[in-house]
């Protein structure tokens, strides 16, 4: 029996092995293109080389990003947040997320979030929180499947110091 025709049927699964690390000052140009993919029309995005060394060696705010075969994909924030609830116990607030869409479905997003988590219990936070916008159905999706409950809490934010550019 001939094979062929039943290998050629399969999806090509591609893999690629994913590295997430600390984002450095060289990274701020794609940084910069990942967030205008996540914020389309928002001209007050601008990412510093100096904010990004600044970041690398913060310990409670981490911007994350993700490379697979060398290039860099992905990014998250996230953010080590005192609080007085739990005695000394912190909680995490994540920010940014974006995969290119290139890269979505392949792990990078994954592998983001699951380093993110590591950070957030290293750091023995109570909780990771996230917005995400209302249009992004599919992220809302992602981040279910990653264990975030988006029906038990309504998040609400009021931005500022934006120079009167809101995003939508």
């Amino acid at each position: 029996m001939d094979r062929a025709p039943l290998q050629q049927a399969r999806p090509q699964v591609i893999i690629r092995p994913m590295e997430v690390r600390r984002a450095r000052a060289g990274d701020a140009p794609i940084i910069e293109a990942l967030y205008r993919l996540l914020v389309p029309g928002d001209g007050n995005i601008a990412v510093a080389p100096q904010r990004l060394t600044d970041l690398e060696s913060d310990s409670e705010n981490h911007l994350l990003v993700v490379e697979a075969a060398g290039q860099l994909c992905g990014s998250a924030f996230l953010t080590i947040c005192l609080d007085p609830m739990y005695g000394f116990q912190p909680y995490g607030v994540v920010e940014n997320i974006i995969v290119l869409p290139s890269a979505r479905g392949q792990g990078a997003g994954r592998a983001l979030m699951d380093a993110v988590e590591q950070a957030a219990r290293g750091a023995r936070c109570t909780k990771l929180m996230l917005l995400s916008s209302r249009s992004r159905t599919d992220a809302h999706a992602f981040f279910s499947r990653m264990g975030f409950d988006g029906e038990r809490k309504r998040g609400f934010v009021r931005y500022l110091n934006r120079g009167g550019r809101e995003p939508g």
